[in-house]
């Protein structure tokens, strides 16, 4: 018992002396503050050389054009995503778009959309941020619904006698922000000539054109047509020099911006435009000469004999040296008017410059 009484006070003692000594003080741990995020920079994405730009229209088939067409491009542009009157896009038979865009990938090309629409439209949208905000958002919805990878615009045309051309050059600044953060998206211009001095030559102001807000401009080196002065060639090699002389030479331009389009198709002059034009194609098939930069056809609109002119594979090879020397790029429209054998005026670009295919 007693041996029992002892055991119960030493527990007890043990159970005391624990109760009184004190814990070891606790070291306070000072949180580590979050990292703020980086802000993702807003600059072009990387440039990847001659660019050789080849527009597709909504309303031609993509299984008509041989996947080495695709090849020879390394950017398709999709035509279009239409503006309306209240500022909304729309794209043009999107299942098309789709088709296109997995050709253009399965081939390595770049494919962007291509915006359009009446001049008056897009003078609306841009006429305040509030509507202009809502186009650039669903420009961009577009462009990652669908995983593009750039957006070309084709208003035709700002004006420097109606102020679209301050416009157009806040346009052009915030769609340039959303598609270049994180160098992400490029974006591209279509523009005149610049053969005829006046408000729509001038609507492209030097803040656009000098700055880092565009990738590079396409220029639209054709469709100097006449209805009424025969024998006028509506995109010869005079025209395509005047396109550069202009745009490079008097306005600064960079080279490394500059993309001079070459059409795909023929215009007649002095006579109606209508049912007259032929793609390039249509006109080989008619016995043109493919070497030659005009041709006496007929059409079912207009049967009676006439002179379509056109650019040949000689005068294609002519502009491309002078592309590559003082410019940075071809663009063509379109690529379904195009030939599809050896007298390819793609092929002929990029058997010029160099490009594999």
């Amino acid at each position: 018992m007693k041996i029992i009484k002892h055991l119960i006070a030493v527990t007890f003692l043990i159970v005391i002396a624990s109760a009184c000594k004190k814990d070891p003080p606790i070291t306070p741990v000072t949180p580590t503050p979050p990292t703020p995020p980086v802000p993702e920079i807003i600059a072009p994405p990387t440039p990847f050389g001659f660019y050789v730009v080849g527009y597709f229209p909504s309303y031609r088939d993509v299984n008509l054009v041989p996947d080495v067409k695709f090849r020879m491009c390394n950017v398709v542009n999709y035509a279009f995503a239409n503006i309306d009157a209240t500022g909304n896009l729309s794209v043009a038979v999107p299942a098309n778009l789709t088709a296109v865009k997995i050709k253009a990938k399965a081939n390595a090309a770049k494919i962007f959309i291509s915006l359009s629409g009446p001049a008056a439209n897009f003078k609306t949208m841009a006429s305040n941020a509030i509507s202009r905000t809502s186009f650039i958002n669903q420009t961009m919805n577009i462009v990652r619904t669908y995983g593009l990878d750039g957006v070309d615009v084709d208003w035709e045309f700002p004006r420097s006698d109606d102020g679209t051309d301050l416009m157009y050059t806040t346009l052009m600044k915030q769609l340039s922000d959303s598609c270049h953060l994180g160098r992400r998206y490029y974006l591209t211009a279509a523009i005149t000539a610049g053969k005829y001095a006046g408000a729509v030559r001038d609507g492209i102001q030097n803040e656009i054109l000098l700055g880092t807000f565009v990738d590079w401009f396409n220029i639209m080196s054709y469709d100097d047509f006449s209805t009424t002065v025969a024998y006028k060639h509506h995109c010869d090699l005079a025209l395509f020099n005047t396109s550069i002389n202009y745009w490079n030479t008097t306005r600064g331009l960079p080279a490394s911006k500059t993309v001079i389009g070459i059409a795909g198709y023929g215009r007649p002059s002095g006579i109606t435009q209508t049912g007259t034009t032929l793609s390039f194609s249509q006109i080989i098939a008619q016995a043109g000469n493919p070497l030659s930069d005009s041709a006496v056809v007929t059409t079912a609109g207009y049967a009676t004999p006439y002179t379509i002119y056109y650019n040949g594979i000689a005068t294609v090879k002519k502009k491309a040296i002078k592309a590559k020397q003082v410019a940075n790029g071809i663009m063509l429209w379109e690529k379904s008017q195009d030939a599809h054998d050896n007298n390819s005026l793609l092929k002929a670009v990029c058997d010029t410059v160099g490009r594999a295919y």
